[in-house]
């Protein structure tokens, strides 16, 4: 709902600075092609999913007792963004955009352990995608060589990974640990997210302009499967040691007493196939400035 009381707000106020402008002789019909460069930070902080069965917290040990917890929340929201878009101008004032994004987050910690001072556990996620923005762009007029537009939309992610690196260190006895290192990749289910902007061109030349924008981002993202692609014990390899339930796990809505999964089904828990587990979704909503450069046929 609130999503959708933006996104009238939005056009109401395009179509109000629209009605502001000054008319101008028609423009023909036209192509366009854009490439910029963006940097988000994050709109939105959720509490990060679990990470290997351990919850979204820094715990802080002393003596061997907990003496602190903190939920740790955030988002995947702040990072850079590189793309292309092309654009058609139908009228003086109404055009479509269609973009093609790569994205890469900054890196989050999602889970922290200390005792004694000292880091025993960490994991740090990262978001990479490749999403496709189609989008409805309303010319607002150009006024002294600078052309004002706002534009909404959808994100339609193609490609995208959660990665999970964890570094932790297990006592193994009294006076000795290992050093473990997890590589974790979380591949996504499919979904839209929702996208508005508003922005302006310069014109350098005849056919090239420099151009800038603010953009809100929205959306979330549910895991659909996780697989584990290194894992290693004092720097060596060990894959070998880990079973097909440690490496692979597929997410879902819902586990029962069907589920591979050893909290609601242990009697029946095959460690040679991939785990069932709760879905849960992180946030990649931002705020963002792009800047680049615009050629028109």
């Amino acid at each position: 709902m609130k999503k959708n009381l933006l996104l009238l707000g939005f056009m109401a106020c395009s179509l109000t600075m629209m009605g502001q402008t000054d008319k101008k002789e028609s423009k023909k019909e036209s192509w366009y092609f854009k490439l910029g460069a963006s940097y988000f930070t994050q709109a939105t902080a959720t509490e990060f999913p679990t990470v290997g069965g351990r919850a979204a917290n820094k715990d802080v040990y002393v003596g061997g007792k907990l003496n602190s917890r903190e939920s740790v929340t955030g988002s995947f929201g702040e990072g850079f963004r590189y793309g292309g878009n092309v654009g058609y101008r139908f009228t003086d004032r109404l055009g479509v955009e269609m973009g093609i994004n790569y994205y890469n987050s900054n890196s989050k910690t999602m889970v922290q352990t200390i005792s004694q001072n000292t880091t025993v556990l960490k994991s740090d996620g990262q978001v990479k995608a490749l999403d496709l923005a189609p989008a409805l762009v309303l010319f607002l007029g150009e006024v002294k060589g600078f052309e004002t537009y706002s534009k909404v939309g959808v994100i339609v992610p193609v490609n995208g990974t959660l990665t999970i690196k964890t570094d932790a260190i297990i006592p193994t006895s009294a006076t000795t640990t290992v050093a473990v290192h997890s590589v974790d990749k979380v591949k996504p289910n499919p979904t839209v997210g929702f996208m508005a902007a508003l922005g302006t061109s310069y014109k350098l030349g005849k056919n090239l302009s420099a151009f800038g924008e603010v953009e809100y981002r929205n959306f979330t993202v549910h895991g659909k499967t996780k697989e584990t692609t290194e894992f290693t014990m004092n720097g060596a390899d060990a894959m070998a040691t880990r079973t097909q339930s440690d490496i692979h796990t597929n997410y879902s809505n819902q586990i029962n007493s069907t589920s591979n999964n050893m909290s609601t089904n242990a009697a029946g828990f095959d460690k040679n196939k991939p785990t069932d587990d709760l879905s849960s979704y992180i946030s990649i909503s931002g705020v963002g400035l792009t800047l680049g450069l615009k050629y028109s046929l």
